[in-house]
């Protein structure tokens, strides 16, 4: 169904953002979900962040009878203010599925048991003393997510990287913000955005580049609404490569061919220096001029390795290397107007105008993920709209502690709570809090994400535990991965809610509580931590996740590490945690004060959190009296020389489509909890493949028929989907991949941005046909 232009700005008059995002999307209910059966009067309401995406909504979830029976939005948490997506509302449905896994399971003749969970246990630490014994330490690996809390991070990390000695700790947010991580670090020399939510209220410009946020960040885009509602002169622009429910929520929409935001981002830069836009005031005193290597490759062969050189250039040099990228130039390459490039880069370069831009896959899923981020970094940068109220370049994630758990706790394979393997004092401070020698920390990173199931499919690891995620329907040119997990010699431990084809493919399955069933900690995409205690039993014999991990460090010796009791260690566990952030540039806020409020921002310093980094109007570690980019040597943000390249794979005669996947309002990521949702399921019960209507004429494909979609990797049968929420353009078609039973990323490529080492799930060659 499509939503005019018209409709939805009739629905704004009523002046609601949660009215306005009712519009946006029809036959969703956006009111507070509450049981029937049970009388307001006998429900008690208890805090907790929401456990999707990386918003960090604050929710009041109704108990009565030790059951969740009611959700609202936290009217005091100032992420959401009381607003909640769909999924939101209905988010504690996700605890009570007919199949929920509540006790534990191993594979016995074939087939999965049920067992007793010590017995389960024990077996998991037998099979990893029994690998590492075998084939040494670095066979075994642990594979987690970006919803692991914090608490279940450290504990992985901890044994691991600590205990066991080896770097094999990923997490699937590898495959989701990898490249906002290398973003921020190479521009700035620390992670996570400077600013905060707060800039939604600020600002009088909104870029949301290749980021549908009326669907993925919903309260953020309805706070986005509401601001342009009350401010007439706001503008919403949407830079994409398909129309979505967010392009007919904006002032205006702007297409461009996948890949070539590169070149546009290039060629706002070259307009900004060409009509003297610059803030050369800003630029003279906190910035520096970089290049790197190019032609750096797509990652594509196994043991592929890269490592940029960063090259001191001047701004002479910088403004040379734009010559190549004038609006009519890319016009020729995007197929963006040079009208609206150079409308783009007016926005930015008004200085009346406070101007943030939000992204998330769109630009972190790309062969040249690291390079994007900072070129819209190079475009704040040059203007000096960055780290102050409503001027802000922000990234945000998808999950609710990809943030906190995976870019703070440090569970990739190069990190550490506080610093890199590769750094001596990083892995001496390690040593120290975790009391195990130094040594047993390796200095060297082992496998990113998708070489770790590369390395699962060549046998040179033999141990995977996978916490909470699902890489059996979410690894790109899945075939071969799944294959290799099911080869002999490989043992698969799933801890997990529900039966996935992860938990398909598994030697032992963990019942793993869930959110509201165990206390914890989460940290958003605004440097947000947030706690969440216990608000229900644990169903069955389900434990936390980080209980799991615990038991199986003490049956493998390693008590002396792990010496915290069932009532306390998530507390203890936090305030052994915050030892790696003691620091005016990262403290965390104290556990009381966590317990007690709807999140602290970091750095937490006297009593104060910080809303921007490196200004020293809000940021204690900045110094003087001006702008402080403390994370780089020098003391200066960094505009990298990156040039335009061209995708891993790109459409030609025999594949002449792009294929580009992503996610939809209703359901989140691979569909395990939402689908388990009556309402969302109802609401789109099944997944389909976005066919832009010429191309449909063409080919003969009508609404609701079936279509094969090939690529060089693999083929999939979907039903089409003609002039509906998304339309895509000529030439490319759009699958979201939330139905595990269209594996869409069998068709998916495998190559990754070389320098973060995320994959590309937008951008490959496919052919369309009349199934």
């Amino acid at each position: 169904m499509n939503i005019t232009r018209r409709s939805f700005i009739k629905s704004l008059a009523l002046n609601s953002a949660v009215a306005a995002a009712s519009t946006l999307f029809p036959g969703i209910s956006f009111g507070a979900w509450k049981s029937k059966d049970i009388p307001a009067g006998m429900i008690q309401w208890k805090k907790t962040p929401c456990r999707f995406c990386g918003t960090g909504c604050g929710l009041l979830v109704g108990v009565s009878s030790e059951r969740a029976v009611a959700v609202k939005g936290d009217p005091n948490c100032t992420v959401n203010k009381g607003l909640c997506c769909v999924k939101g509302y209905h988010s504690i449905q996700i605890l009570y599925g007919e199949d929920r896994i509540k006790k534990a399971l191993v594979r016995k003749n074939g087939k999965l048991v049920e067992v007793p969970l010590k017995e389960a246990l024990d077996l998991v630490a037998e099979k990893m003393k029994e690998t590492i014994k075998s084939h040494g330490k670095d066979a075994v690996a642990i594979y987690g997510s970006g919803q692991w809390s914090i608490p279940d991070g450290y504990a992985a990390s901890k044994l691991f990287k600590g205990c066991i000695g080896t770097n094999n700790v990923e997490a699937n947010a590898r495959l989701c913000m990898a490249s906002a991580v290398t973003g921020f670090l190479t521009s700035f020399g620390l992670d996570e955005p400077m600013g905060c939510y707060d800039d939604i209220d600020h600002a009088d410009v909104f870029v949301t580049w290749g980021n549908n946020m009326a669907e993925m960040h919903p309260v953020l885009f309805s706070r986005m609404l509401a601001n342009r509602t009350s401010k007439k002169h706001v503008k919403i622009i949407d830079f994409a490569t398909r129309t979505t429910r967010s392009s007919q929520g904006s002032d205006k929409s702007i297409l461009f061919r996948p890949q070539t935001d590169l070149a546009v981002a290039n060629a706002i830069c070259y307009e900004i220096i060409r009509n003297k836009w610059v803030n050369w005031d800003f630029v003279k005193k906190h910035v520096s001029f970089h290049k790197g290597k190019t032609n750096i490759g797509y990652g594509t062969q196994d043991h592929f390795k890269f490592k940029d050189k960063a090259e001191t250039v001047d701004f002479k040099q910088y403004k040379e290397f734009l010559k190549d990228y004038t609006p009519e130039n890319v016009e020729k390459i995007s197929g963006v107007s040079a009208q609206d490039i150079k409308y783009m880069a007016s926005l930015y370069g008004d200085p009346d105008k406070k101007v943030t831009s939000f992204w998330c896959m769109g630009m972190n899923q790309h062969t040249r993920g690291t390079w994007i981020n900072n070129l819209v970094y190079n475009i704040h940068l040059l203007v000096g709209k960055i780290s102050s109220p409503g001027n802000s370049p922000f990234s945000l994630t998808g999950q609710p502690s990809a943030c906190g758990t995976v870019r703070e706790v440090g569970t990739l394979t190069h990190k550490l709570p506080h610093g890199v393997v590769m750094q001596e004092e990083a892995r001496k401070m390690a040593a120290e809090i975790w009391q195990v020698p130094v040594e047993n920390i390796d200095p060297k990173p082992t496998y990113h994400t998708v070489e770790m199931f590369r390395a699962l499919d060549r046998g040179d690891i033999r141990f995977m535990w996978v916490q909470v995620t699902n890489p059996m329907v979410t690894m790109p040119n899945l075939k071969r991965y799944r294959n290799g997990a099911l080869k002999d010699g490989r043992f698969m431990v799933v801890s997990e809610i529900y039966p996935t084809p992860t938990s398909d493919v598994a030697d032992v399955v963990l019942p793993s509580a869930l959110w509201i069933e165990r206390e914890g900690f989460f940290g958003n995409s605004e440097r947000r931590t947030q706690h969440n205690e216990q608000i229900v039993p644990m169903p069955g014999e389900t434990v936390s996740n980080t209980w799991q991990i615990i038991e199986v460090a003490r049956k493998m010796g390693f008590e002396k590490q792990f010496p915290w009791s069932r009532k306390t260690y998530i507390e203890d566990i936090w305030n052994e945690y915050i030892r790696f952030h003691d620091n005016p540039k990262h403290r965390m806020a104290p556990y009381k004060e966590l317990k007690a409020r709807s999140g602290i921002q970091w750095p937490f310093v006297n009593g104060m959190e910080t809303k921007w980094r490196y200004n020293p109007k809000y940021d204690p570690a900045a110094k003087g009296d001006d702008f402080d980019f403390y994370g780089k040597p020098d003391r200066k943000a960094w505009i990298w020389l990156r040039p335009y390249e061209p995708a891993a794979e790109s459409p030609d005669s025999e594949y002449p489509f792009w294929l580009n996947t992503g996610r939809v309002l209703e359901h989140w990521h691979t569909g395990s909890m939402t689908r388990r949702v009556p309402i969302l399921h109802r609401a789109v019960p099944s997944s389909y493949v976005e066919v832009n209507p010429d191309d449909a004429a063409r080919l003969g494909i009508t609404n609701g028929s079936q279509v094969k979609i090939t690529s060089r990797r693999g083929s999939i049968v979907m039903t089409a989907n003609i002039n509906g929420r998304g339309n895509p353009p000529m030439g490319m078609v759009f699958v979201p991949f939330f139905d595990e039973k269209y594996l869409i990323n069998e068709v998916t490529l495998d190559a990754f941005c070389p320098i973060s080492k995320q994959p590309d799930y937008k951008k490959c060659a496919v052919k369309l046909e009349r199934a």
